[in-house]
């Protein structure tokens, strides 16, 4: 067999390779002309392959990821050091990549959850949310009783229930009744209330706070019902029998809520949130191609995708405008640039901070280089549309949510926005998991999977390693959403993630 080379070139015009494995001083690239490495390169990080000058533009991708803030001599580490963020101009033609698509003859399918309204699920839990964080503490006590770790004779009698879960925050009082942020919250929750991997919600509130129960109704068109509940500490009469009722309402909707069977249902029906966290320099080439092809295939199929993290878009959103369906979809998503630059201005940040610690020890240097990577993940057809924070998605295809970077903020508006399962791909390791969407993880290089297989759901280290192709993974991927929506626990369910990574966006102040 011819041996793998131990470096990855991305492009023919890029200035950088990326290296496979732990590059030793002196060790000759034939590949590259016979370049001689100078220094240690780490794996996953870059080197240089030509005289760059301080001040020059540097390639990945065949895109800019920064400028030399320094000169960079052949066969050199490229990283903090030497590379900078610079900001250049980008051209957006909107639509200039917009294709036809190319539509399943034959739509895949999975077993599915069908609700009496048609909606369709993927997983079958009680929900009890909160209206403000004084009635988190209740809320979490009603559904401590039902946990099958603690209490498995609770749910004995009812299989099919994937289990009650509190989704709590820290927000909900001393904001403007009328400002966003009250707003954001609202939408959240109603977005939870309303999703179709809930068989039953309870909502719980305090009573004084600024995030009325009633207001959240009234806005949301939520009612109650024999399934959807709400009540107060206060009207209750305390935090003792605020867990008692809330315990003896779930107890009157788990028989219900466990008559329900799976039936085969179309891929159309599945909406997916597109995640990265803790990336490396592997992320854009094995775990976010493969999942940008499987993305591919479920659009074929009829269903939607959702990508997000906008200030990890940041950069690279040139490459999304051209593939907007219309100039009206690619101004949407640079509207949404344009606030992330003004939000960032006004609270003395700069988009450039986005890139952890670990995403630099993983070999990304510049938000630029993380954005090119980060945006693979959104597969190849067309941008059909672009939300708001968790604002409903009502478009089939590949669509855009503005969210922060932060993964479980940004997972809570996707999931609120309808997503029914999430798709996060890792390259440092990740422990994320999501109620009530599965969420599958893929890591993005092999000694990640050694390390870490019982938090990892698939190993995309094998296109690193020479093993497979983004395709080959992607197809194999594409199968796996099919057999989790069908009801295969995920690695972070079988741990009982889930309840914490609840986390709505808050972008206002306190009063």
């Amino acid at each position: 067999m011819k041996p793998i080379s131990p470096i990855i070139r991305l492009n023919p015009v890029d200035d950088v390779v990326i290296a496979r494995r732990q590059l030793m001083s002196g060790t000759v690239l034939e590949e590259e002309g016979g370049l001689k490495v100078v220094g240690l390169i780490p794996a996953g990080h870059k080197m240089a392959t030509r005289a760059i000058a301080a001040g020059e533009s540097v390639k990945r991708y065949g895109q800019i990821i920064g400028t030399a803030s320094q000169a960079i001599e052949p066969g050199q580490h490229v990283h903090t050091h030497n590379l900078a963020m610079a900001e250049f101009s980008r051209k957006h033609h909107f639509g200039a990549d917009v294709k036809p698509v190319d539509f399943a003859a034959q739509p895949a399918t999975f077993m599915g959850i069908v609700r009496p309204d048609g909606r369709v699920a993927t997983r079958n839990y009680i929900g009890v949310l909160t209206s403000v964080n004084c009635s988190a503490t209740a809320a979490r006590a009603i559904a401590d009783h039902f946990r099958r770790d603690i209490h498995p004779e609770a749910l004995a009698d009812f299989p099919n229930v994937d289990g009650v879960v509190a989704l709590t925050h820290g927000l909900g009082c001393a904001v403007d009744s009328l400002g966003e942020p009250l707003q954001i919250l609202r939408r959240t929750l109603a977005g939870y209330a309303k999703h179709p991997n809930f068989a039953a919600v309870l909502v719980v509130g305090l009573g004084c706070e600024t995030n009325q129960i009633s207001g959240l109704m009234e806005s949301h068109d939520l009612k109650e019902g024999e399934y959807f509940h709400t009540f107060t500490i206060q009207s209750t009469g305390g935090t003792a029998k605020t867990v008692a009722l809330g315990i003896e309402k779930i107890k009157k909707m788990l028989p219900k809520a466990n008559d329900i069977k799976r039936e085969p249902v179309p891929a159309k029906h599945l909406t997916l949130g597109l995640q990265c966290g803790g990336s490396d320099g592997y992320s854009g080439i094995t775990a976010n191609p493969a999942l940008g092809v499987a993305v591919d295939l479920l659009v074929q199929n009829g269903g939607t995708a959702i990508l997000s993290e906008t200030p990890e878009i940041y950069g690279a959103e040139h490459l999304l405008t051209r593939r907007a369906v219309s100039s009206e979809v690619g101004q949407k998503l640079l509207a949404r640039i344009d606030w992330w630059e003004e939000y960032c201005r006004k609270n003395d940040a700069e988009m450039n901070n986005n890139p952890s610690a670990g995403n630099k020890a993983g070999g990304l240097t510049t938000i630029l280089e993380k954005s090119l990577g980060a945006v693979a993940k959104g597969g190849t057809t067309n941008l059909v549309d672009v939300y708001k924070y968790a604002e409903t998605v009502t478009a089939k295809g590949f669509v855009f949510m503005d969210t922060p970077g932060y993964d479980p903020i940004s997972a809570t508006g996707q999931v609120a926005g309808g997503a029914n399962m999430i798709c996060f791909t890792t390259g440092r390791g990740s422990a994320y998991g999501c109620a009530p969407s599965p969420s599958l993880k893929l890591a993005t290089n092999t000694a990640l999977w050694q390390r870490q297989e019982e938090d990892m759901d698939i190993n995309c280290g094998e296109i690193a390693d020479g093993t497979a192709t983004p395709q080959e993974i992607g197809a194999r991927f594409f199968q796996m959403i099919l057999d989790t929506a069908s009801g295969k626990k995920t690695k972070s369910e079988l741990h009982g993630y889930g309840q914490d990574e609840f986390v709505p966006w808050h972008i206002g102040v306190y009063t």
